[in-house]
């Protein structure tokens, strides 16, 4: 009788950008990509934040949330691990990322004690301080990102990275963000075998 395979590791995939050409959302297309091609034992699903309100406890009723915060944090309890694409907005993370963030940690805290990784781009510094604000909430709401890789894409620096739509082209990137996802990956097993 063979063994029953593990189910695939599933994670949650957030972009702090709302622009439709943003490269964010091409990192994250581009990780679903290479876990379809190369880590089929992780899946990612993108989950949209655009509909979430702006937090506001007057919307908790009886211990409930608006539907789409509701939908929102079913979809962050039942995730494995997560995966963040962070723009870099005046040194720090995006406005709709951190109301996201935000949303989920209402009691119950839904991030609790579940692995992360950041992947981020941009200009001179790659996104590299949005990364640093984000592991400093998640101290707080007990989020374990990965230390290393760290993937900060200088998105304006020869050779190009991504094209007119948003969509990562440069084969080195590639590779470093399948590194990060190997990374996410071996995390994720450490902690569940705990």
């Amino acid at each position: 009788m063979e063994a029953a395979a593990n189910p695939a590791i599933k994670v949650v995939a957030l972009c702090g950008s709302l622009r439709k050409g943003s490269f964010h959302s091409g990192l994250i297309r581009s990780a679903i990509q290479i876990c379809d091609a190369f880590i089929p034992e992780m899946k990612i699903e993108y989950v949209d934040i655009e509909a979430l309100p702006f937090v506001n406890t007057d919307l908790e009723v009886n211990g409930s949330f608006p539907e789409p915060v509701e939908a929102f944090r079913r979809k962050i309890l039942g995730a494995d691990a997560f995966l963040f694409a962070s723009p870099e907005y005046n040194y720090s993370m995006s406005g709709p990322l951190k109301n996201a963030i935000d949303w989920a940690s209402r009691p119950p805290n839904a991030w609790a004690n579940k692995p992360a990784a950041i992947v981020s781009a941009g200009g001179n510094f790659g996104g590299g301080r949005s990364q640093y604000h984000l592991r400093q909430v998640g101290v707080y709401l007990d989020l374990h990102f990965i230390n290393k890789p760290e993937l900060s894409v200088c998105a304006f620096e020869p050779p190009q990275k991504f094209d007119a739509n948003g969509n990562l082209i440069d084969l080195a990137t590639k590779e470093k963000l399948k590194e990060v996802l190997l990374s996410l990956q071996a995390f994720t097993l450490r902690l569940q075998s705990k």
